[in-house]
């Protein structure tokens, strides 16, 4: 039976990961492995300064403490998968908000994603697109379009090969809108981030002063033609991007050199 490593940056207990659960349970043994609390923009971080301690949950399910999801994929291959067996595919998510553009450098759900294929493990990041500071994530939605995503994508994985080379995964990301809305799926580009200042200064009782980061709003800056993942949920489309580790910018090779020789 094919084996399915589950694991998210919003904690363990997370509505989204429940979720996928359910989604991909009827296709595989599912192993889920997530941090005890949300580490949510962790990004790709692994823990090296303290003891990670894994604590079962309940069959095939565990917690590990102040983990991040590279930690918790990191450790689980390397100890629930034994005798040189891996999980068939590693699926992170279902995050709540959105993991577009730059963004994907930040996110917990992606690095977890990241980590898998560094290891020769297929894999797939999911996240869902919300609106208002996901107060409609909050007030309990569905996750059909998620779940219908996740389970058309798996079971095509699972049947046949990974459509990506090495050190590649899928970035999915779902529009806030319910299935029957969706026109469809779109295969894209990451999009042009835009970033402001969301910083909040405030002071504890004691006088002493602190930041908070707040959420930035979805600004991109428009593609030429129209492919990035933020155009494609905005058009109410699941936005599914092939995503590769090597950030090596080949065409500026040549014009580092010169610059070096002059």
């Amino acid at each position: 039976m094919k084996q399915i490593l589950i694991t998210n940056d919003d904690g363990f207990d997370a509505d989204g990961i429940k979720h996928l659960i359910k989604a991909l349970s009827p296709l595989a043994k599912i192993t889920v492995v997530a941090p005890a609390k949300n580490k949510s923009a962790c990004g790709h971080s692994l823990t090296l300064d303290r003891p990670l301690r894994m604590i079962n949950v309940n069959d095939d399910y565990y917690k590990i403490d102040d983990a991040t999801p590279t930690d918790c994929v990191f450790i689980s291959i390397n100890n629930l998968f034994k005798d040189g067996y891996r999980p068939d595919l590693v699926v992170s998510g279902i995050n709540i908000g959105a993991n577009m553009g730059e963004d994907i450098t930040y996110s917990g759900t992606a690095a977890a994603a990241m980590e898998a294929v560094l290891h020769g493990i297929p894999a797939i990041a999911i996240s869902q697109v919300c609106r208002d500071k996901c107060n409609d994530i909050k007030n309990g939605w569905d996750f059909d379009l998620a779940k219908k995503t996740i389970s058309k994508l798996v079971k095509k994985i699972l049947a046949g090969e990974f459509p990506l080379g090495e050190r590649k995964f899928l970035n999915v990301n779902i529009p806030p809108i319910k299935a029957e809305e969706c026109k469809g799926i779109k295969i894209t580009k990451a999009g042009y981030r835009e970033y402001g200042n969301d910083t909040h200064r405030h002071y504890n009782p004691r006088g002493e002063e602190y930041y908070w980061i707040g959420l930035h709003p979805l600004i991109w800056r428009k593609s030429e033609d129209g492919t990035c993942d933020f155009e494609a949920i905005k058009n109410n489309f699941v936005s599914i991007s092939p995503i590769m580790l090597d950030l090596t910018s080949y065409d500026d090779i040549i014009s580092v050199q010169n610059w070096l020789k002059n």
